[in-house]
């Protein structure tokens, strides 16, 4: 069934992104006493009475503000607001009924969207002497509540739950959907990436790094294919985390990872591959994710006169350990080549998705070993009894050895090396067990 949507909006700092957290029952989003900390919308699905919902976290919304982004996140609350069935308006108790407030309230009555307030850190008798002040606005639907502690939900929930609509089912859906996640380091391209391939402005770009800071799902459906986009903050190595935003942002981008089947490590193409894009890389592998590796900025390579075999051979030398990725140049200003990496995902998540028979399996590890056969272990004879594939997503194989803690790490490489001559698997990590009697290596 397709989930009725509420937005939950409001100023900066009154406490959206807590309320986002207790009714999602998660810590997808941020919180942090810094205002302006959420600035893309926030998507998180929960359920209301056995009914599910998604519910959408956006941007502290100042209606008189001048800086660009800032003016950025309150067009993206505007637009959580235009697709909500419900809109959630939060405020501040502690600071009472504002101006912005005032006319955030505005707009969303002048939507015609059901309007629920709620009336935040209201965290003990003591403090209701001010709702009055927000009784007099003359909605039906206010509540005070506490989105830290949780006092006054279980009422807001159960309002809401009777306001929603009725959902058709949602025709097409597709289970198989393929979950790409979008990474690199901060500032080469990644969310204008993503609004090239969706053709809008789904997710804010601007030229000032770490602009992402929550990971931000879109579906995308191409050639009768299901994908999930999914945008993330900006990876830094761990000394260049200083402000605790960073360190969060790093959190939800490695989460991201965990949640996709592809990675698209995006690159800046005009300049060196960094130990910081090395850094980003390792992540995707040590998580066994699928990766396609994108150079940026291929507009400017005539310019800068920079060969596309100089750049494959850059991204080659760096990352050394992700030589199966394919490589793309691309230009997400221009839209140059963007076209050709739904395709170049779809082909490795089917190698990412493999399943080898083991009659061929074990044909490819008998022709390695009489190719080139395995060393003795302390005088004795090595011997593979048999291989089997144990799991998908990624391939992983598992050999059956007399002496599994014999076999050096370069003999495991050629082995690994031989199933890729064999097989493909281009795009995909290739995970090996040895077993013998004791531990698995």
């Amino acid at each position: 069934m397709a989930a009725p949507i509420i937005a939950i909006v409001g100023r900066a700092n009154v406490g959206k992104s807590n309320l986002f957290n207790k009714l999602t029952q998660s810590r997808s989003a941020i919180v942090n006493d810094t205002p302006g900390v959420t600035r893309d919308r926030m998507y998180g699905a929960t359920e209301f009475g056995n009914r599910p919902v998604l519910i959408v976290d956006t941007g502290g919304v100042d209606v008189n503000t001048t800086n660009q982004i800032d003016l950025q996140v309150v067009e993206q609350a505007m637009w959580a607001r235009e697709e909500a069935d419900c809109v959630i308006v939060v405020v501040d108790n502690q600071t009472g009924l504002t101006g912005p407030d005032r006319e955030i309230i505005s707009q969303v009555r002048k939507s015609g969207k059901p309007l629920f307030l709620a009336v935040n850190k209201v965290d003990s008798p003591s403090h209701h002497f001010i709702l009055p002040e927000f009784s007099r606005l003359g909605l039906a639907n206010t509540f005070p509540i506490s989105a830290e502690h949780g006092p006054g939900l279980y009422e807001l929930i159960e309002a809401v739950s009777k306001s929603l609509p009725d959902m058709e089912p949602e025709s097409g859906f597709d289970e198989d959907s393929i979950r790409i996640a979008v990474i690199g380091r901060p500032n080469v391209g990644k969310s204008s990436l993503i609004n090239n391939l969706l053709n809008s402005e789904r997710c804010i770009v601007s030229d000032i790094p770490g602009t992402t800071r929550d990971a931000i799902d879109t579906s995308l459906e191409w050639n009768g294919r299901r994908f999930v986009l999914i945008d993330t903050a900006g990876i830094r190595r761990k000394g260049k985390t200083h402000r605790v935003l960073d360190k969060f942002s790093v959190i939800m981008a490695l989460k991201a990872l965990d949640r996709c089947d592809v990675a698209v490590l995006v690159l800046d193409g005009m300049q060196p591959v960094t130990d910081q894009d090395a850094t980003v890389a390792g992540y995707a592998l040590d998580r066994g994710k699928a990766c396609v590796v994108v150079g940026n900025k291929w507009d400017l390579s005539r310019e800068k006169e920079i060969l596309f075999e100089e750049f494959v051979d850059r991204v080659h030398h760096k990352l050394k350990f992700m030589e199966f990725a394919p490589v793309l140049t691309v230009s997400a200003k221009s839209g140059l080549r963007v076209d050709k990496i739904l395709p170049q995902v779809e082909k490795v998540y089917e190698e990412y998705s493999r399943s080898i028979p083991t009659a061929s399996l074990n044909e490819c590890f008998e022709r390695a070993i009489q190719k080139n056969p395995m060393s003795n272990y302390r005088g004795k004879f090595m011997k593979l009894f048999y291989a089997t594939q144990v799991k998908k997503r990624p391939p992983t194989f598992k050999c059956f050895l007399n002496f599994p803690q014999g076999i050096h790490f370069s003999y495991r490489r050629y082995l690994i090396n031989s199933l890729r001559k064999t097989f493909g698997f281009i795009g995909t990590p290739v995970r090996l067990i040895l077993s013998g009697k004791g531990k698995d290596f």
